[in-house]
């Protein structure tokens, strides 16, 4: 899929960037892959890692994906895009919702538009178990970057790009994420946790990005792609990494769900199940009237999944190996 092919990475020094940089230039052969951020510390970081002689394909553009001009110019000879740029902290979205929007919504529209008119071929777009039933503006943003990338198959007009979409859950050890809060709190002899009987959808990087190729190699437009994953609790997960720690219970922070679903009970009603993932499919599919997707099953009426009802759950010996890497890190 990707020999003789430039892609493109928007976010690509996040913590998922790196991993797909890392997967992408040790099993596959790119002509070119674009770093593109906004972050010119995290990318001079990663040209120590993917430096230019070891890796002459490797291209680092500075850019923000609120910038549309500059999108024009990065897109710009691209094949394949992978959208990670995004604001994702829930409580700084609170606090700064127009600086979400911009990024979240106004970035996506901008990067949907610069795709379309540079010829790119295909577009997957990184969301989050959040935009399922969102209660949060960080959730909020990434349902409308998600409307906004499946509806763009519909206004493409007669260039060949197609536009799809992958949700899942909480990365474990991504920055921001918990794993990393935990493994520092420890230390402290306490450990906060907003509720006793929170749950959460868990994948790890490596997963998240193996299942990022998975589905631009199954895309055909539209799709919101979503992993089968195991749930956790939080309370677990705390116990795990300390376990001599006092548990302290903090309440639940501004736009926080005590459970997250990742196909609601309207979504199942367009949604087919495979062995390993669900597609949500969309309601309004007019730009390819005949296409279909084979082999997959429609879900009960009712359906609904959610990281509290989830039939896979983690083990304490599997969040234990899960979380070891980053214990080793941050130790």
């Amino acid at each position: 899929m990707f020999t003789g092919k430039t892609v493109l990475i928007t976010g690509g020094t996040g913590s998922f960037g790196r991993r797909f940089t890392e997967t992408v230039l040790k099993h596959h052969q790119p002509k070119k892959l674009i770093i593109f951020s906004r972050d010119e510390l995290k990318q001079s970081q990663m040209q120590v890692e993917f430096g230019e002689k070891e890796y002459p394909n490797v291209r680092y553009f500075i850019g923000d994906v609120r910038d549309a001009a500059r999108l024009h110019r990065a897109f710009d000879g691209v094949d394949i895009i992978v959208h990670a740029a995004a604001l994702k902290q829930v409580p700084a979205a609170e606090y700064n919702p127009i600086e979400a929007i911009k990024t979240n919504v106004l970035g996506a529209a901008n990067v949907i538009d610069a795709a379309i008119d540079r010829g790119v071929s295909k577009v997957i777009a990184l969301s989050t178990d959040k935009a399922a039933n969102p209660i949060n503006l960080y959730g909020a943003t990434k349902l409308c970057s998600d409307k906004l990338f499946v509806a763009a198959n519909s206004y493409s007009g007669t260039h060949e790009i197609r536009f799809s979409v992958v949700r899942y859950g909480n990365v474990v050890g991504s920055r921001g994420s918990v794993v990393p809060l935990f493994l520092q709190k420890r230390k402290t002899g306490k450990l906060p946790i907003t509720d006793e009987r929170m749950t959460r959808f868990w994948i790890t990087l490596d997963h998240g990005v193996k299942f990022v190729l998975q589905c631009l190699e199954e895309m055909r437009g539209g799709e919101i792609f979503v992993p089968k994953i195991p749930s956790m609790k939080l309370i677990d997960l705390a116990r795990v990494i300390g376990p001599d720690c006092e548990i302290e219970i903090v309440g639940r922070r501004p736009g926080e769900k005590l459970h997250e679903v990742m196909v609601s009970e309207d979504d199942a009603q367009n949604t087919l199940e495979y062995d390993d993932f669900f597609a949500i499919l969309p309601t309004i599919r007019n730009w390819d009237e005949n296409q279909t997707r084979n082999g997959g099953r429609p879900l009960p009426e009712g359906f609904r999944y959610s990281s509290e009802t989830n039939t896979q759950w983690l083990t304490v010996a599997e969040l234990e190996r899960m979380i070891g890497s980053g214990r080793a890190l941050l130790d």
